[in-house]
């Protein structure tokens, strides 16, 4: 089996030397780019496990590239920024980044960083093979990203989106706290993560078309955490 590939993304070459030094020691393949355009033409070829992402690009908006990214799905996103406050982290989480480092940073916290992304994805219970399910009238199509209701109407969701929703559908009925949520997705907890969250869950609501006010499907337990009312089978 082949070591995880990381794609590195950042115009800065001293940067891209020692991340792409750092995790070949640690055993990872990597990749290097300093321009959005290679980055994107790399990705037609091929798919890596994990993307480093520097949000000041010369030829594109970073964040708008990152939330091309989570809509495509396939790969963690993991955002390498000098930009600290914690809009710009909220901002970066709710396009669909899965993680997010400031500069300047501590190189074996981008490993673990990178380590833990991966184990997130790789590490679950039985359900995580299946990549379709059916509740309250919708099935989730995890392989391609997408919702389908009764009709056929299609609705797609970002990987981030996609994470909230499968660790919903494969605790049905249970309380599952912030606590919870953030050892199963990773990242760091705080006030960031926990706004992501908040609007990860606001966008899957209305994209299954629940009352904001009166959600019946993903209910608030307000100081606690969430649960999910409905009935799931999978397949």
């Amino acid at each position: 089996m082949s070591a995880p590939h990381v794609a590195i993304l950042d115009d800065e070459p001293e940067i891209r030397r020692m991340l792409a030094d750092a995790l070949g020691e640690a055993g990872f393949r990597t990749s290097c780019y300093g321009r959005a355009t290679e980055f994107e033409a790399a990705l037609r070829r091929t798919t890596p496990d994990v993307c480093l992402v520097d949000l000041g690009l010369p030829d594109r908006d970073g964040l708008a590239l990152v939330h091309r990214l989570a809509l495509e799905g396939g790969a963690a996103i993991i955002i390498v920024s000098g930009r600290a406050q914690v809009q710009d982290r909220v901002t970066g989480l709710e396009l669909g980044a899965d993680d997010y480092i400031i500069k300047p940073f501590e190189l074996a916290e981008v490993v673990a960083r990178v380590r833990a992304r991966l184990r997130t994805r790789r590490t679950s219970p039985p359900e995580r093979a299946a990549q379709r399910a059916e509740f309250a009238g919708w099935t989730a199509h995890f392989d391609r990203y997408m919702l389908v209701d009764a009709q056929g109407r299609e609705v797609p969701f970002s990987h981030a989106e996609g994470e909230v929703l499968r660790l919903f559908l494969e605790s049905p009925r249970r309380l599952i706290s912030r606590a919870q949520m953030q050892e199963a997705l990773g990242g760091a907890a705080g006030e960031s993560f926990d706004r992501a969250m908040d609007v990860r869950i606001s966008r899957l609501r209305t994209k299954l078309g629940e009352d904001p006010k009166a959600p019946r499907l993903i209910k608030t337990i307000y100081g606690a955490g969430y649960i999910f009312l409905g009935e799931v089978r999978w397949g």
